[in-house]
């Protein structure tokens, strides 16, 4: 009969072994192992946003310290980019559409699976916030337009001018130097998705995003489709996106990222196997897309298309930002 002691050393070998091993993808792929990622030591609290948002995933942890639901941290955190006129991408200073107008996109999803969205929102400081309403006091899930103004406005929102003398400048000086058609750079469609597990180990997530600059008016990318720019299962984990979101919603990769985690796969391996699909289907380099995903063990990964993709990570006592791993090296 094996001792403890001896019992424990093959035990410790096997696991290493497995980890160490070539990781095979279900279309026969090797995946390459990956440099080591931040040690993940416990569970909640936990918050990780996409890019570098020190500041957002602060304003969730603090939301969480206080005793607020995960819900209540990823709201928190998201209206920090959403109010910030240097933020080129997110809410209040974001590029406008090619007409000139800055159009807003959010959603929220709790861990009992509600959730809430706007789309294509004009005029008020924090989407996020009008998308949480959205879920708590209608029966729908998604609100565009002129109607999710209106409802904003009836829910207290002020009608707000959301286009700084900076980003109007950028703009006037853009339909000079274009045929004045959007042009795709992995610069101007960022997106803050963000992530939480709170003490009771539940997980929520949102995202925000004012879109891809000039987008022709009307436009709206993956950020308030839930399943595609971000999603969350309390059972298993949540994942959400930034970049180029016409691709996400082609291949709906937060969805993707949840169930892959369901079938066994870890957050890391998940996000590889979300962009890799990407890749394979439409083989260009010339976009950036970036996922960050997390399971209830406090797990997380992170992975994009091409380099210079960041994440946020908060855990107890450490918010760090970290390189994520990328596709093209």
């Amino acid at each position: 009969m094996l001792s403890r002691k001896d019992f424990l050393k093959i035990t410790s070998l096997t696991t290493l072994a497995g980890i160490t091993a070539p990781l095979l993808s279900k279309a026969g792929r090797i995946l390459k192992p990956l440099p080591a990622l931040p040690e993940d030591k416990t569970a909640g609290p936990l918050v990780i946003a996409t890019w570098k948002n020190l500041q957002a995933t602060e304003a969730a942890m603090n939301s969480l310290r206080g005793g607020g639901t995960a819900l209540d941290a990823v709201v928190a955190g998201a209206r920090i980019p959403e109010a910030d006129p240097e933020d080129t991408s997110v809410g209040y200073g974001g590029h406008p559409d090619r007409d000139g107008f800055v159009t807003l996109d959010a959603c929220v999803m709790d861990h009992h699976g509600n959730a809430g969205a706007v789309s294509f929102l004009q005029h008020i400081m924090h989407p996020v916030s009008v998308a949480r309403k959205v879920m708590e006091n209608t029966p729908h899930v998604t609100l565009s337009g002129e109607g999710a103004y209106q409802f904003a406005l009836s829910q207290g929102f002020k009608k707000e001018n959301l286009l700084t003398d900076k980003a109007k400048k950028l703009w006037e000086q853009w339909k000079q130097d274009t045929k004045y058609t959007p042009a795709i750079s992995e610069k101007n469609h960022d997106t803050i998705g963000i992530l939480a597990i709170d003490e009771k180990n539940h997980i929520s997530g949102a995202c925000s995003t004012s879109g891809w600059a000039y987008k022709m008016h009307g436009r709206v990318g993956d950020s308030p489709v839930l399943g595609a720019g971000m999603f969350v299962d309390d059972e298993i984990g949540g994942a959400c996106a930034t970049g180029l979101g016409e691709f996400i919603l082609k291949t709906l990769g937060s969805f993707l990222i949840v169930e892959l985690m369901r079938n066994g796969r870890s957050p890391q391996e998940a996000t590889e196997e979300a962009i890799h699909r990407i890749v394979k289907k439409y083989p260009s380099n010339d976009m950036q897309i970036g996922y960050v995903a997390i399971n209830k063990k406090g797990e997380h990964g992170a992975y994009s298309i091409n380099k210079g993709f960041q994440y946020s990570l908060y855990r107890p006592n450490e918010n760090l930002l970290y390189d994520s791993n990328s596709f093209v090296k």
